[in-house]
C-alpha cells in the first residue's frame, strides 16, 4: 500500500509558501496542476502511481493551500522553476520526473529548461510551449488581464460560473454529478487574489514561447492529449517534434482534463512510460 499522505509546507522566499502532499515510495514524481486546480487535482492518478513511486503534488502559487503573494511577477513560470528547485532541496530530492497539466505543463517545461539536470522524465498533459504569434499572445494577455479584474471585482463564485461554461470543458458533461461537484468545490476553494495574479503572472499571454528552446531538453518526454480536445490534439504533435526524445499518446474518451475524464488510461500510459525511464527502480539519483 502507498501509505499515509504527508503534508509539507516550504518557504520559497519573497512572500511565497508552497504546500505539497507526498505519498508512496520509489522514484519520485512531481505533479503540477492547471489553473484553478490544486494538489487535490491528482487524487485519482496519484493513488495509481504511488504503488511504484513517491508522488509529490504541489499547490501552484495562488492556488490551494499555497500562499498568494501580492506581486503578480512572483507567479511567473521562471520564478516558479527556482521555487520548485527549492522544494526539491527541502525534501532532499536531486532528480525527479515531472508531470504537468495545462499551466502546470508549461511550468514543467520551464523547470526542465532551467534545471535539466534535475529532470529524469517529463509527462506533459494538454500542454503547449506558449503562443508563438505576437498578436495572438497580446490578445490573450489582454483577455487574461480582463478576467483577473473580473475575479477581483465579482469574486470566485461568479468567475467559476463563467469558467465552467467554456467550451473547453464540454466533454466533462459526461462525468458523474458527484465528480463535477467535487471539481467545482475545488475551484471555489481558491482565493480571488491568487487566481487573479496567477493569470497576470503565469498566464499563457504573459509567458514567452519556448518552442525554439525545447531541443535542449534531454529528458525523455511523454506528451498526452485527450482525443476530444481538438486544439491540443493539434498542438501535441508539434510539441513531440520539438523535443529530442518524446512520444505521443492520444487518450480516447477524454477532453482537456485527461486525468479527470480518463484517469485509469492516463495512469497506464504514465506508468508504462515511467517504467521505461533509464535507471527506473532507483530514486533516479
Amino acid at each position: 500500500m502507498p501509505g499515509a499522505t504527508r503534508h509539507i509546507d516550504v518557504d520559497a522566499g519573497d512572500g511565497l509558501t508552497l504546500h505539497c502532499t507526498a505519498i508512496g515510495r520509489g522514484p519520485p514524481v512531481v505533479m503540477l496542476h492547471g489553473f484553478t486546480g490544486s494538489s487535490d487535482t491528482w487524487e485519482a492518478l496519484s493513488g495509481h502511481l504511488a504503488h511504484r513511486h513517491e508522488v509529490f503534488a504541489l499547490d501552484m502559487p495562488g492556488h490551494g493551500r499555497s500562499s498568494a503573494p501580492a506581486d503578480a511577477a512572483r507567479y511567473s513560470l521562471d520564478r516558479f522553476a527556482a521555487d520548485l528547485a527549492c522544494v526539491l532541496d527541502v525534501v532532499s530530492l536531486q532528480k525527479v520526473a515531472v508531470l504537468g497539466y495545462s499551466m502546470g505543463g508549461r511550468a514543467a517545461i520551464q523547470f526542465a529548461l532551467a534545471h535539466g539536470d534535475r529532470v529524469a522524465a517529463l509527462i506533459l498533459e494538454s500542454t503547449s510551449p506558449g503562443i508563438p504569434d505576437t498578436v495572438e499572445r497580446e490578445a490573450r494577455l489582454a483577455a487574461d488581464a480582463e478576467l483577473a479584474s473580473m475575479i477581483e471585482r465579482d469574486g470566485v463564485a461568479a468567475f467559476v460560473d463563467r469558467w465552467e461554461r467554456l467550451p473547453l470543458w464540454e466533454s466533462q458533461s459526461a462525468l458523474p454529478d458527484s465528480a463535477r461537484e467535487k471539481l467545482r468545490l475545488q475551484r471555489l476553494a481558491n482565493r480571488p487574489d491568487g487566481l487573479a495574479n496567477s493569470l497576470r503572472g503565469a498566464g499563457a499571454g504573459s509567458s514567452v514561447p519556448v518552442t525554439g528552446r525545447l531541443a535542449s531538453i534531454a529528458a525523455p518526454a511523454l506528451v498526452v492529449a485527450g482525443a476530444l480536445d481538438a486544439k491540443y490534439v493539434g498542438l501535441a504533435p508539434l510539441l513531440v517534434a520539438s523535443l529530442p526524445d518524446a512520444r505521443l499518446d492520444i487518450i480516447p474518451g477524454a477532453g482537456h482534463a485527461v486525468h479527470l475524464e480518463q484517469p485509469d488510461a492516463l495512469a497506464r500510459s504514465a506508468g508504462d512510460f515511467l517504467r521505461r525511464v533509464p535507471i527506473a527502480g532507483s530514486r533516479w539519483l
